[in-house]
């Protein structure tokens, strides 16, 4: 069967903008998401009636309309909207790359506010809603009264599977804590900038889920992100040296439910995630050894290790002598997170980790390993999800 993609290396990011992560901004989701895009605007160098197509989340509080109105876009000739949480980070840029190379839009923004800390607070789960009678609501139905309410509870089941299989620890998935807050504590942007972490520490912080530790645990941020795509042709004519999108992909696995994929016949993978790396790498022409380095999607610290497998770095059941052996490290085979993660840096949904890749292949980031040629990204696990690959200009 013959695929359809957009084009690889069409499209480009052409500015990234941020607000302050924050754990109490007293501001609205709007202000939060106007800030965000007038920023990444500016990095692009290019003013709001430029812009033509606008792309979220389906969680995402602010509309389209009213975000044009606000910052005086004007008309807009595209629009969509991403689901399933986190997974939808690099599906907006998809949408995005896919409407720039059609021509149904010129310069697409894609974005993600929220108060998540002082607001809706997302790791409260299930169990405090109002009962709806949608499909999705009704699948957690058959879960929640057994106490699987909260995102930490759906994937302690997961980790706890994870560690019977492959003789994993807590010890292994804290490693990862401690990767994400040694690069947040020297990003300057990040909440826990100058805070990090040892393995000893991990150990010692209390349980939410066993065997989930709090430092498992993304945290809970007010802020926004944006970040613009034009046309590879158009960003080379702009303020900052585009990041072209090499590929972009979408995928969701066989049996796939939110967060809890439990009828499966093998719950230590993330067979949505292999099916976005083989996209990725099919569009990039390149597979694991092409890739320079990575942001993972870290909500939560197990999730990071079959990522790693999914996404051909390791054989299933080996990330944790990956990750062990210093391989994430900025000296390592595949630098990982260097802004710090969701874990060190904010929680934005991932879209903050998709600013960083950018930054990376620019050469600006704060923790920038090395000369990067591709970055592999990747959006929300235990859900359909999205990748891309960015690459600069050869």
């Amino acid at each position: 069967m013959t695929r359809t993609a957009p084009r690889p290396g069409a499209a480009a990011v052409a500015g990234i903008g941020a607000t302050e992560f924050s754990k109490d901004s007293g501001r609205s989701e709007l202000s939060l998401a106007c800030e965000a895009v007038l920023a990444a605007l500016d990095d692009a160098g290019l003013e709001p009636p430029d812009v033509d197509g606008l792309v979220t989340f389906t969680a995402d509080t602010t509309p389209e309309a009213e975000l044009a109105r606000v910052t005086g876009m004007g008309e807009l000739a595209f629009f969509s909207r991403v689901g399933y949480g986190g997974g939808a980070a690099c599906g907006t840029l998809h949408q995005a790359a896919m409407a720039v190379a059609t021509g149904a839009a010129r310069a697409v923004v894609c974005y993600r506010a929220f108060n998540e800390r002082s607001g809706v607070r997302y790791g409260l789960g299930q169990a405090d809603r109002p009962l709806a009678t949608g499909a999705d609501r009704a699948a957690y139905s058959w879960i929640t009264p057994f106490g699987l309410s909260t995102p930490a509870q759906w994937v302690a089941m997961f980790a706890r599977r994870y560690m019977h299989e492959y003789g994993a620890t807590s010890e292994d998935f804290g490693r990862v804590a401690v990767l994400s807050r040694a690069r947040a504590a020297t990003n300057p942007r990040a909440w826990f900038h100058g805070r990090p972490i040892t393995l000893a520490d991990h150990q010692a912080s209390r349980w939410i889920a066993e065997p989930l530790h709090l430092l498992d645990c993304c945290q809970e941020t007010d802020g926004g992100q944006a970040l613009v795509v034009v046309s590879a042709e158009h960003a080379r004519t702009l303020r900052r040296p585009p990041a072209v999108l090499a590929a972009t992909a979408q995928g969701s696995g066989p049996d796939q439910h939110m967060m809890t994929s439990y009828y499966r016949p093998d719950i230590t993978g993330i067979p949505e995630m292999g099916l976005v790396a083989r996209r990725l790498y099919e569009q990039a022409r390149t597979g694991p050894d092409g890739i320079d380095a990575a942001i993972l999607y870290d909500h939560f610290t197990p999730l990071v290790l079959p990522q790693l497998e999914e996404l051909g770095f390791c054989a299933p059941g080996e990330a944790r002598h990956f990750v062990a052996d210093g391989h994430l490290e900025p000296g390592g085979r595949l630098p990982a997170n260097t802004h710090g993660g969701q874990i060190g840096e904010a929680y934005l949904h991932g879209m903050n980790g998709i600013a960083e890749a950018v930054r990376l292949v620019r050469g600006t980031s704060v923790n920038q390993p090395r000369e990067v040629g591709r970055v592999l990204v990747t959006a929300g696990t235990g859900v359909p999800t999205s990748g891309l690959v960015l690459e600069g200009e050869r």
